[in-house]
């Protein structure tokens, strides 16, 4: 099955999951884990990506994020490649060390926010690294001890994750702890990890359940989010891809035009494209500036700089 695009814009909520290839290790000892913290944090600040919630485990990690202005996949690119060139450098190792692709769920805010900054700090005491919930209070290796106060990094966005709980920082730690030591009896969280389903649901069987009965679910892997939240999702992304289908369309017209045009005319697209007024190059700008198609009669061409006429762009 082909592999599915993200779903990504400006200021959307992820929920980051990355694991190392053939399910191993990507973290030796702290100073492997100490360099990729560090790194995370130092990208966010650069690239104005909101961290708000975060966990090493051995072979994978989470990461709970607001993507910035260049959007997830730059940010999670520079972040695995610096990493594992610094790890492979350290552990005189080569090839690749993550996943050909970490998992992006595209998050409904309101919803879920609360359960997966909770889900993702519990990973630590669910898998083992520490034995109970003081011991969390003060692992350097997860975001929920910057919560608490006990750990620091400056680049954790604490303020706004602590805000969902209380309008005191001291009362919005308490609750928040609070409500972290209910959800360790909940244990594993499967469902919180994609498909669109609502909470009440009960996760994968009881939406099969459902679609047996004839009742319409609608689920995307990518998406954690009600149902209407995951068709809003859903949508957007088809008419930003329907824009973008359109407007590439539209540039393979005009190059096709202005290629006919200069044939016709016995001028070169280079010669139309430097302004030249040999033969029929005016008349030609003319006519196209005439249709709206970003020239100029003058002889400058905005849509010469979408086309390289020696090697057209494939737009197949």
């Amino acid at each position: 099955m082909p592999r599915q695009a993200r779903l990504d814009a400006a200021g959307t909520l992820h929920h980051i999951i990355l694991r190392g290839i053939e399910k191993r290790q990507i973290f030796e000892d702290d100073r492997d884990r100490e360099t990729f913290v560090n790194r995370m944090g130092q990208l966010a600040l650069e690239i104005k990506t909101k961290i708000y919630a975060w966990s090493l485990l051995t072979n994978h990690a989470h990461i709970l994020l607001r993507s910035g202005p260049e959007g997830v996949p730059q940010y999670m690119r520079r972040l695995l490649t610096s990493y594992a060139q610094s790890y492979n450098r350290r552990h005189k190792r080569y090839g690749h060390l993550f996943q050909n692709r970490y998992k992006s769920i595209v998050c409904e805010e309101e919803v879920y926010f609360q359960q997966l900054v909770r889900y993702i700090h519990l990973n630590p005491l669910r898998a083992g690294f520490v034995p109970d919930l003081e011991r969390l209070d003060r692992y350097p290796w997860s975001g929920h001890g910057v919560l608490i106060g006990k750990v620091k990094y400056s680049w954790q966005d604490a303020d706004y994750v602590l805000s969902w709980f209380g309008k005191r920082a001291g009362q919005a730690r308490r609750v928040y702890r609070r409500y972290v030591s209910e959800g360790i009896k909940q244990g594993r969280r499967p469902e919180l990890v994609g498909g669109g389903l609502i909470r009440s649901l009960g996760g994968w069987s009881a939406v099969k359940s459902l679609r047996h009965s004839g009742d319409k679910v609608l689920t995307d892997e990518r998406i954690l989010g009600t149902d209407d939240f995951v068709e809003r999702v859903l949508g957007e992304t088809d008419r930003r891809a329907r824009r973008l289908f359109s407007s590439q369309l539209r540039d393979k017209e005009v190059q096709q035009l202005i290629e006919e045009r200069c044939k016709k005319e016995g001028i070169s697209t280079r010669e139309l494209q430097m302004g030249s007024r040999r033969g029929g190059g005016p008349g030609i700008r003319s006519d196209l500036a005439g249709q709206g198609m970003g020239v100029s009669s003058g002889g400058n061409c905005e849509a010469f700089g979408r086309f390289d006429f020696c090697h057209p762009p494939d737009f197949a």
